[in-house]
């Protein structure tokens, strides 16, 4: 079974910054898809950045020119960098995955913006 293992959530002020990473158990290459997702409280999980199966780098409008996506790999990590966050970046980020028709979700880590 595969597993995504997400870490780097936390709290941070408004402006702030912080780096979200995604360990895949298997090799980030055999995935199609990879990428972050966010379900903040009360709302539906939206993608906010991936790799998709063909082509650049996909990013959500709400987070161009403050978030990036990346991946390492020889560390075998995805990875999300986030600058200048904002109180409505408030949610549980996920690691997504997919692999011809199996998806992948990681556990979730919680990222909070304090205004």
């Amino acid at each position: 079974q595969v597993q995504l293992v997400e870490s780097g959530g936390g709290l941070v002020q408004a402006g702030g910054s912080l780096k979200l990473s995604c360990v895949p158990s298997e090799s980030i290459f055999s995935f199609n898809v990879m990428g972050w997702y966010r379900q903040a409280p009360g709302k539906q999980r939206e993608l906010v950045a991936v790799y998709p199966s063909v082509g650049d780098r996909i990013y959500a409008d709400s987070v161009k020119g403050r978030f990036t996506l990346s991946r390492d790999n020889a560390k075998n990590t995805v990875y999300l960098q986030m600058n200048s966050l904002k109180p409505e970046d408030t949610a549980v980020y996920y690691c997504h995955a997919v692999r011809e028709q199996s998806i992948y979700w990681g556990q979730g880590t919680q990222v909070t913006v304090s205004s």
